[in-house]
């Protein structure tokens, strides 16, 4: 049986459609968790995906990625569906971080890491060392990913992420584990990976570092886009308010303009 040469990719032009869904419905449970939503993630661009618990982040990053099937709806990698590519050509393509860092081997920090280079035919050592030294875990080389704490996990994983050297990368509440230090870090790496031409969709909570870094945000609730545009347009407290059912009130920030979201407090 003759097998295909993975297609490698190819460098897309700042603002080109990386990631598409459209039309996507999923039911889980007998509950629809996405309804008709429609999705583009584009090269130079962080886009982030907000909305209370339920809403459908998670769900509709992992049908982006190609974890999950749509029961209705289709997606694309540049402009291909999911299914003309294979798995090593996807994994070239696009790097997922889920929510949940399941490894129940002792693996050493270095190798866990390494593991990004799977699809690649160079084991990269130096890439491999550039993404611990980005995430500041270098120091752990050879420290057992188990014996981590929450945090090092996320850092570990998002090094191993970004060794990968995908033009996509799919994050799933990245920030959830971190210190307020790490979380600057992280989003600040995905803001020097959407400079430097990749595609980012990630899932927040954080409405402020949503704010803060993103150049698109998509607001779903019930499984429905409600509102999708620059941060300073999208979150309003109209909006917030009615998605979050709690008053809320958007200020702005006195040097930088940025909204600063906040659960208004009697």
């Amino acid at each position: 049986m003759n097998r295909r040469r993975p297609r490698p990719p190819v460098p897309r032009t700042p603002g080109t459609v990386a990631v598409a869904g459209t039309g996507l419905h999923k039911t889980r449970s007998g509950r629809t968790v996405l309804d008709d939503v429609g999705a583009s993630v584009r090269a130079g661009e962080v886009l982030a995906l907000v909305g209370p618990n339920g809403a459908g982040k998670s769900t509709l990053l992992s049908v982006l990625a190609g974890d999950l099937t749509p029961d209705r709806g289709e997606v694309t990698v540049d402009g291909r569906p999911l299914d003309d590519w294979t798995p090593v050509e996807l994994a070239m393509r696009r790097a997922v971080l889920p929510q949940h860092h399941l490894l129940s081997f002792p693996f050493p920090v270095a190798d866990v890491v390494r593991m990004g280079r799977a699809p690649w035919p160079d084991a990269g050592d130096d890439i491999v060392a550039d993404a611990m030294a980005a995430t500041g875990v270098a120091h752990l080389a050879t420290r057992s990913f188990l014996s981590l704490s929450g945090g090092e996990r996320a850092r570990v994983a998002l090094a191993r992420v970004l060794a990968q050297r995908a033009g996509v990368l799919l994050l799933d509440e990245p920030t959830a584990a971190l210190d307020l230090h790490h979380q600057e870090l992280v989003l600040r790496i995905a803001r020097e990976r959407a400079t430097a031409g990749d595609a980012i969709l990630v899932v927040l909570h954080d409405l402020g570092l949503a704010a803060a870094h993103a150049d698109r945000v998509m607001v779903l609730s019930g499984g429905r886009a409600v509102a999708d545009g620059p941060p300073a347009e999208v979150f309003t407290p109209e909006l917030l308010t009615e998605v979050y059912r709690h008053d809320i009130e958007v200020l702005a920030h006195p040097r930088t303009g940025t909204p600063l979201i906040l659960p208004r407090r009697s």
